[in-house]
């Protein structure tokens, strides 16, 4: 069965058919998935959607782009919610500079604030980075994240990126990016990066692999996905699937349950 590490389905992009979209997953391969907060609206969200769907975990944090809304306050739920025992991650959080709002200096307080609430609560760190891979670097070494552990979601590097985070014990996502034509560098990127260190996301309801991008994506197109990273590695779609939900267990935490 396959483990999607992050997707949003609290999304309004999937109101209409929310639950008979979850409810057939399994029948389609996709064994468990987690829910990954982006904004106090949506942290609660998915806190919801873990209680109410037995094979849906989740994660709670801001997204850089949302850190603006973060004070005290906020900080002290986040604190509370992550001992909830449906909560297997802090993220996303991270830094955005391709949109670069709020400005980079709130982004980076929050950050921050985020890695330190994943030490407080030992939880692992789900890490978003666009267009801002020398301050996320920075700040990662800077506030030993490598004692959280995590992933980098939807990475979007080069080699020398990645065997940074590799070396600090990191994860790296992988979707739908793969299968797109003009995806070389992360093909690059998982052809160099060791299996056990990657995992399967789609960053529902974005990303979606060919032959459906440009759709609404969900974890129905992980397959896709499986075959693209199939074909590079040089083995079979069901080695594919058995080492990245071994790898999402470690990640997250869950090899016992």
């Amino acid at each position: 069965m396959i483990f999607d590490t992050h997707a949003h389905y609290d999304d309004e992009a999937f109101d209409e058919d929310r639950e008979l979209l979850l409810t057939s997953l399994k029948d389609h391969g996709i064994g468990w998935a987690v829910n990954v907060g982006a904004s106090m609206e949506s942290c609660r969200k998915a806190l919801k959607l873990a209680e109410a769907y037995p094979f849906l975990y989740a994660a709670l944090g801001v997204h850089p782009n949302e850190t603006a809304e973060l004070n005290e306050e906020n900080m002290k739920w986040l604190r509370n919610a992550c001992q909830d025992s449906n909560v297997v991650a802090v993220g996303e959080i991270g830094l955005d500079y391709y949109w670069d709002e709020p400005e980079r200096e709130i982004q980076k307080q929050w950050f921050i604030r985020q890695l330190a609430l994943a030490r407080e609560t030992n939880l692992p760190v789900i890490i978003h980075s666009r267009d801002a891979a020398k301050d996320t670097l920075d700040i990662m070494k800077a506030e030993h994240a490598e004692e959280s552990g995590g992933v980098i979601h939807c990475f979007s590097y080069g080699v020398d990126m990645a065997r940074e985070y590799l070396n600090m014990g990191f994860f790296l996502g992988i979707g739908g990016v793969l299968t797109f034509k003009n995806g070389r560098k992360l093909k690059e990127v998982a052809e160099y990066a060791p299996m056990d260190r990657i995992v399967l996301e789609t960053d529902s309801p974005y990303l979606s692999p060919v032959p459906n991008r440009g759709k609404r994506n969900s974890s129905l197109n992980l397959p896709y996905v499986v075959s693209a990273l199939a074909e590079l590695k040089g083995i079979t779609e069901e080695e594919v699937i058995l080492r990245t939900t071994e790898n999402a267990r470690r990640l997250y935490r869950l090899q016992e349950s």
